[in-house]
Parts: C-alpha cells; structure tokens; sequence
C-alpha cells in the first residue's frame, strides 16, 4: 500500500478512469498525472538546487491548481499554497513566510503582485508563453526526491480567525491518513464524483476533498463556490461526494428551496462548522447524508461523531484528547447541566482541547518558533479551541480561546450561545462575540444575518430568548446586529475579531440594545428599524 501521495499518484499512471472534469472537458488519470509530471519536471528544472525547493500556488480551483498539487507530490518538492484573498503586505508576508522561490499564478491573480516586492522569486503566469515553453521543453521528470511519509507535501496556512495566518507543515502521511479514512467510510471509487468547492490553499479541500478522491481514484470537479450555482452544478457532474468548512450549507440553504432539489445524485456532504440545524435541513433537502466533524489544518486534535452523538456534541476524541485549564496545567471538571440542559460550571468545565500525547500528524509550523512555542507546552498539543465535555464524554465547542466573555462576574463562552440562537428559524447565519462592558469586564454581542424573505423584530427576539430554558439572564445579547452578511475568511469562517473591532454599532445592518438589566430590545436612536 501507498505511503505517500508520491507513490499513490504513480498507481494512478496507467489508470483511464476519469480524474478531472472542469467545464466541457475530461482528462483522465493517465493524461492528468503526464501533465502533472511534466508540471514537476518544468519546476524542478527551473528551481535553484542551491535553495529549498518550495513552490508557491497563487490560484484558483482549476485544473492548473491540481496539476500544481500532483507535481508537487510526483515532484518530491513542497508545494505553498497561497491565499488567493490575502492583499498587499499580508500577501507579500505570506510568500515571504513559506519561502517561495517558485510562485505560480495566472492572469486571473496575476495583478494581485503588482507593486509587491519579489526579488528573488521567480513569478511563473500559466495563461503565458514562457510557462507553456517552460513545459514543452521539461522533458522526462527524475523527482527532486524520494518522498518519506513524514516529509512536508504542501504547507498551507491557517484561516487567519485568531491572528496571522501561519505556515502548517503538512505531511504525506496527514493527507494519505485522511483521504484513505474518507474513501474507505464512505465507498468512493472511479465511479463517484467529488466536488471540490472550497479553496484548495486551504487544509479542507486538500484532505476532505481532493485526497479522497485521488485515494479512490474518482472524479475531481475544481470549482468556484457559488450557493446558487451548488445544485446545477451537482446535477450537470453527477456529483456524489462533496466537502465543505464553515457556513457553505447555511448559504445554499438561504437559496429558495424548490420542490426537486431532492432529484440528484448526492451522496454525501463532509465537513466542519455546520450547525445541527443546517446539518438536518441540509440532509432533508437534498436527500443525502451529512456528516460534520471536528478539524483543524494541524490535524493534532482529532474528534469524531458517531451513532448516538447528541445535538450541540462534536462527538468523542482520540486518545490522548482532553479539556485542560491552561493556567493550571489539570484537566477540567466534567461539565454539568441543569434540568433545562444548561451548563451550570462553565468556570470549571470549559477549558483548551488538548492531545496530552503530544503533535499527532502536527509537524510544526514553517518559520515560525514562537507559534510552535505556544501550540506544544509541557509536553501537549494546545489547540487554541475551547471546550467541554461531559461524563459519556461528549465533547462540545465553546469557540476559540478568545471566545470567552466575563460578563457581570461570570465566565461565559460565545459557542454555546450561538447554538441556542440558530434555533430561532428566521436565523441563518450568528456570531457571538465580547464587547467591552463600560464598566467592567464585557457584554454579549450577537451577530444575525436572517434568512431570505425573513422577518424578525425586536419582540419576537425577545420572546424567542424567553422561551429557551438553557439560556441563562447574563447571557441574553446586550447587542444585536441584524446584518446583511458577516465578514468572513476564504474558509468561510466568521472574522469575529473584525466584529469586535467595530463594537457595539450597526455596522452596514440595525442595531438593538437591550437595557443593561432589562429584556426589551430597542433600535439605536437614528438607526433605521
């Protein structure tokens, strides 16, 4: 059996199965890895052998983008994705950060270099005469290495949500670990179709859509999200298989819904940061199964859903997963819920998820000392994530470790209450975030962006808010912005520190303030209701 994408790849050499399908054409396995090799052989003879032999990709889900990934393994050489929404200096810090001495775009991302100082990276456009010289002229690939199963097949940064990105080194190893897991649980072979719509720069589409796929040799479909195209898209590829992160369901879900949508072929959906709600309504919708999982681009954490996980749960860890209480180094107390299900030791339940064994498949981030300081102390992964778990040992998301409020004496944690306010069926999308209180410590500020053709006003908050019996006082929203969307990260994770930066305002949407010991919610004075 393969031990690395390097080896996998060249079992697919052979293999006229359909790999590839972007508009009206098909390559199949055979002509994809040929492409991809003679990619490899182009690069490598273009690199400095003087330098580390790391390759930047600024570009988008297209069939470039996969043969950039392929001849990066069949290569032996680190591929660097590049996120394709980054600008100026956080673009020109991230090319710097990983590296590059290759970077490879097209005319599409081109511009996006303009005025960015490269000296010493040789900037290579797809759609350009030189690159298609550049291949014609490769030649037979000889790899720049035999690839071992820990060595760095591409690094790709993190979302950004918390902080700058930062350059996770990720294995072949990781990407086989995850794409054998994912093919073999859910049977995909030459005959399924993966759709592949989120950014390929990014952890997700690499072990939850494309490593699948090359892992049961089955169709690949690069595409651009778009919630109003995701259904014909489906139907005009035979997608059976698709991967998404973040809030990707919540937008085809705010599309109208038409009495067909449950004609296609869609087998499964895949990912992460779904609610439950969207999780159900999804799989009501569309006739398919949806599983949602916990992860990370470090892949140290891992925590699986199984039969029988209750609602607001991520499911059970590894071994070696835990909740710790970062100040005193010590597991943290089970967590316990009243009768309404309401987490009553939240100061002592809610701590940092940890793999108290070590890095798992982490092999540290790129250039970077200090951030790999603060993951691995005393011995453990610390994943920045909060968390709770309670005596079957269910665990539950309290959100990042800047997530957690101290509101009127009382350490609160922003996941929980976004669960309890998805529940309210004009809501599509919620953020909840701290807001400095002007006193002391903070407020809760809630974020809402309503569903299409939805309404809700002050009073049917309030009584919405009322009725939910696992929702303490001091956590009902001080501050609720009803927006037209969130900002969002190329991974569509909420910026909440973008929201938190712009405080307790109506931003581009209406804001409602609640009186500090009231209940009743009122427009901001000249803001429109």
């Amino acid at each position: 059996m393969a031990e690395t994408v390097q080896q996998l790849l060249r079992e697919r050499a052979d293999d006229d199965h359909p790999a590839v399908r972007y508009g009206d054409r098909t390559w199949t396995w055979r002509e994809h890895v040929a492409e991809s090799e003679a990619v490899a052989a182009a690069l490598i003879g273009a690199a400095d052998p003087n330098r580390p032999l790391h390759v930047g990709t600024l570009l988008g889900n297209t069939p470039d983008m996969l043969r950039a990934m392929a001849g990066a393994a069949l290569g032996g050489y680190v591929l660097c994705g590049i996120n394709n929404t980054r600008r100026g200096e956080g673009l020109h810090a991230d090319i710097r950060r990983a590296e590059c001495q290759l970077l490879v775009t097209d005319a599409e991302h081109r511009p996006l270099l303009d005025g960015l100082d490269l000296a010493g990276v040789r900037v290579l456009d797809t759609d350009g005469q030189e690159w298609a010289d550049l291949v014609a002229g490769a030649g037979p690939l000889t790899p720049h290495r035999e690839v071992g199963a820990m060595d760095t097949f591409m690094m790709i940064f993190t979302s950004g949500t918390s902080g700058e990105p930062k350059a996770v080194q990720v294995n072949h190893l990781m990407v086989l670990f995850a794409g054998l897991n994912l093919q073999g649980r859910y049977g995909l072979g030459p005959d399924d179709v993966c759709y592949v719509s989120m950014p390929l720069f990014h952890s997700n589409a690499v072990v939850a859509g494309w490593s699948p796929a090359v892992c049961g040799a089955s169709t690949i479909v690069p595409a651009r999200f778009s919630a109003s195209r995701f259904l014909d898209d489906v139907r005009r590829y035979g997608v059976t298989y698709m991967n998404y992160v973040g809030k990707p369901l919540a937008y085809v879900l705010a599309t109208p819904e038409r009495p067909d949508d449950a004609d296609n072929p869609l087998r499964v959906a895949f990912g992460n940061e779904a609610s439950d709600r969207d999780i159900e309504e999804f799989s009501r919708r569309f006739g398919c199964e949806v599983w949602d999982g916990f992860g990370s681009t470090e892949l140290a954490v891992i925590i699986t859903r199984e039969p029988g996980t209750p609602r607001g749960s991520i499911g059970r860890g590894a071994d070696g997963v835990a909740v710790y209480d970062a100040a005193t180094v010590t597991e943290c107390d089970v967590a316990v819920f009243d009768e309404h299900g309401a987490l009553t030791n939240a100061d002592r339940a809610v701590g940092e998820l940890v793999n108290t064994q070590g890095a798992g498949y982490f092999i540290g981030y790129y250039n970077d000392d200090s951030a790999n300081a603060e993951r691995l102390r005393h011995g453990m992964y610390w994943s920045g994530d909060l968390a709770y778990r309670d005596a079957d040992g269910w665990i539950y998301l309290a959100g990042r470790t800047a997530d957690w409020m101290r509101v009127d004496g009382e350490n609160l944690a922003a996941a929980p209450i976004e669960r309890i306010l998805q529940r309210l069926p004009a809501v599509n999308r919620v953020a909840v975030y701290a807001v400095p209180d002007e006193h002391v410590g903070d407020q809760v500020m809630a974020a809402l962006v309503l569903q299409d053709g939805a309404e809700l006003d002050p009073a049917g908050l309030e009584a919405f808010l009322a009725d939910q019996p696992d929702l303490s006082a001091k956590a009902w929203p001080r501050y609720v912005r009803i927006a037209p969307d969130l900002p969002s990260t190329a991974t569509n994770k909420v910026l909440k520190r973008e929201l938190a930066a712009q405080g307790p305002t109506p931003g581009n949407g209406v804001l409602w303030t609640r009186a500090e010991r009231g209940t009743a919610y009122t427009p901001e004075v000249g803001v429109p209701a």
